[in-house]
């Protein structure tokens, strides 16, 4: 199975961003210049992906609307010689000129297990990528689908991105009880979410996974755990822990998380330090600035 299609479950209400998120859907919070979808549209992109569904809330249309041509706009950019900046939407149309987007409603407000359950039909009997828009990967090499894509041609099974933290960060997270097969390749045994005491190992999953259609068969036959708010990583513990091969692999690069305001503003500050335009600039008002 080949991996073209990807979900993006983004319909939740973003409670930790309010009020912000109470007039702008959190893909589209900026980081430095570019809102958090970008980046993974653009990982997405990079990594072959084709066809992108996002699963929303109703009425959610603004990050649909942000990758819809504006003609209107780029008249005037033209008529006012506004050049960088038409250069800089043309990048964008550019970046998705071979993908194509759907959406699909989530109907209730639970989990991301039930979120990507409603893009079942999208998925079909395809291998299907997840995105989780809050995570970013920053590498110098592949981008971190790329990677996974990787591991999954030679298992073709349910692959999970993992990275090593310290230990008194493992409460806040999904950490994995693996079985080690090579460097930074494992089997999962079993999933402990945001565990307090004695994790099962230093590897918690970020927001990156390839879903195989026994997945969705495994999901459709348990119903009640759709309906207990879950996360699909869950449902995945819960498949390896009968048996089912499920992988996992640390994905090489800087995890920028943007999962609350905090984790936002140091991968906000992360980014802007090195950026090529706005960091030394940035650099230079801190240096001068008492703090």
């Amino acid at each position: 199975m080949k991996v073209e299609k990807a979900i993006f479950p983004i319909a939740g209400l973003a409670t930790r961003f309010l009020p912000l998120s109470k007039v702008i859907s959190k893909e589209l919070l900026p980081l430095v210049d570019k809102p958090l979808v970008n980046y993974t549209v653009e990982e997405a992109c990079r990594s072959g992906v084709k066809e992108i569904q996002f699963v929303v809330r109703k009425n959610q249309k603004d990050v649909l609307d942000y990758f819809k041509s504006d003609e209107e706009l780029e008249k005037r950019l033209i008529e006012k010689d506004r050049r960088q900046e038409l250069e800089e939407l043309r990048k964008i149309e550019h970046m998705i000129k071979e993908v194509s987007f759907s959406s699909v409603i989530q109907k209730s407000a639970k989990g991301d297990a039930d979120a990507i359950y409603e893009s079942r039909d999208f998925a079909g009997k395809d291998a299907v990528g997840v995105f989780f828009c809050d995570d970013i990967i920053r590498s110098k090499g592949d981008p971190g689908f790329q990677q996974l894509k990787e591991v999954f041609e030679t298992c073709q099974s349910p692959v999970l991105g993992l990275k090593k933290l310290p230990a008194d960060k493992l409460s806040s997270y999904g950490v994995v009880n693996v079985e080690k097969i090579a460097n930074g390749f494992y089997k999962i045994k079993g999933v402990s979410q945001r565990p307090k005491d004695n994790p099962p190992s230093d590897l918690a999953i970020m927001g990156r996974m390839i879903l195989t259609p026994d997945v969705f068969e495994y999901m459709e036959k348990h119903k009640e755990l759709r309906e207990k708010d879950i996360s699909v990583t869950t449902v995945l513990g819960e498949m390896a822990s009968e048996g089912k091969a499920v992988y996992g692999y640390e994905v090489k690069g800087d995890w920028l998380e943007c999962g609350d305001k905090t984790l936002w503003f140091k991968s906000f500050l992360t980014l802007i330090l090195d950026h090529p335009q706005y960091g030394p600039q940035i650099r230079e008002f801190i240096k001068n600035t008492k703090i």
